[in-house]
């Protein structure tokens, strides 16, 4: 069986994301990449509580009022992919696991190395947000 984890895309009124650069540690996965914030589903937990209580314990961030954006399939797990606008600097939001937040933009993101498959996850949250050339 599958594995689920919840990630959160927070974006600021720039229209960037917020990620944060793992550890650089060889025994972690993706070590010293960029990631989505977010975290393992407990066993007694939904998705929407693995959030909160990752985001809390990760960042200090109450995201009560995220929204679900989707659930993608990646072959080792569930992926649930939640949404919260959010404007803060950075620097300023306590960070508890990895090295740095930064924020970025769409056309920051191409060739950063991303972990866990979320530069898919990044193109299609920013292609979402294009405007529609064929109205």
């Amino acid at each position: 069986m599958k594995r689920s984890g919840s990630s959160i895309i927070f974006r600021n009124r720039h229209n960037q994301v917020l990620l944060f650069l793992r550890d650089d540690i060889s025994e972690i996965p993706y070590p010293n990449m960029w990631d989505l914030p977010g975290g393992h589903v407990e066993p007694d937990e939904t998705p929407f509580e693995c959030i909160v209580r990752e985001m809390m314990e990760e960042i200090e961030t109450d995201v009560n009022r995220c929204t679900l954006l989707k659930v993608y399939d990646f072959p080792d797990r569930y992926e649930h992919i939640f949404f919260m606008e959010m404007d803060a600097d950075a620097a300023s939001i306590p960070l508890h696991e990895g090295q740095c937040l930064r924020w970025f933009s769409a056309n920051e993101l191409p060739g950063i190395p991303i972990a866990f498959g979320f530069d898919l996850v990044l193109e299609n949250f920013f292609d979402a947000m294009r405007p529609d050339d064929n109205r």
